[in-house]
């Protein structure tokens, strides 16, 4: 039995990546905070359900204890957990420390805490996985890019978290490196979610299929890339 944890998979993206992992024979965990939404999330997928608040260190040692207990290892992580914080003036000058704080929290610290409570569980595994969803928001060669799409989208708090969340990904890839275990970062595009008000263009099923593939891929897949469907999101 191979066993999967995708945090905040609830709604959205998250719930669309355990759908498709259960579809493939993946026990896939589902983790949220909420839970009532959780437990009624994992009845419809007919997944089991695990509460877990990524900003509550305690949480996630209870999520680990009980993942250890019920499967005794942990084959696949997908830290999908996130939050974006919208403000009338978007501005970096304008951005107050706290909406910083908020979303790191959540976006970069949370996936650590997650990551390091997991990580026993992962290394039994003949073949874990880690995936960490990104987002080209936080490529700084397109962000660079005048003539690029993602010019205007000047969102300082969140475009840093993922940039941060990018090297966290190289970073925990260059650790087990010699390891079975492959650490990659997946960039699901612009889906329509709470997180932007349903405005993307994606559908999360369609932002799901990445961080399903770098999921199960195999021994001869990449560690420590960021990629999209249809190849490499520059860093």
């Amino acid at each position: 039995m191979t066993t999967a944890l995708i945090t905040g998979a609830n709604k959205g993206i998250g719930y669309e990546i355990a759908r498709r992992l259960g579809e493939l024979g993946i026990t896939a965990i589902v983790g949220a905070r909420d839970e009532e939404r959780g437990r009624a999330a994992a009845e419809r997928l007919g997944q089991p359900y695990v509460r877990l608040d990524v900003t509550d260190e305690e949480s996630v040692r209870a999520a680990a204890k009980h993942i250890e207990q019920e499967y005794g290892v942990l084959d696949i992580l997908v830290n999908n957990a996130g939050i974006m914080i919208w403000q009338a003036d978007p501005r970096p000058s304008a951005t107050p420390v706290e909406v910083f704080r908020q979303v790191y929290e959540v976006n970069v610290f949370g996936v650590v805490t997650v990551t390091n409570a997991m990580l026993p569980l992962l290394r039994r595994s003949p073949a874990g996985r880690i995936v960490n969803m990104s987002s080209e928001l936080g490529s700084l060669s397109l962000a660079m890019d005048p003539d690029g799409p993602y010019w205007p989208n000047n969102y300082i708090a969140y475009n840093s978290a993922k940039s941060a969340l990018n090297m966290i990904t190289v970073s925990y890839a260059k650790e087990l490196w010699d390891t079975p275990i492959k650490v990659n970062a997946a960039n699901p595009g612009y889906c329509a979610t709470d997180l932007n008000g349903h405005t993307g263009h994606r559908t999360p099923a369609q932002g799901a299929a990445i961080a399903v593939k770098l999921a199960t891929i195999g021994e001869d897949g990449p560690s420590g890339a960021s990629l999209q469907d249809d190849g490499p999101v520059p860093w």
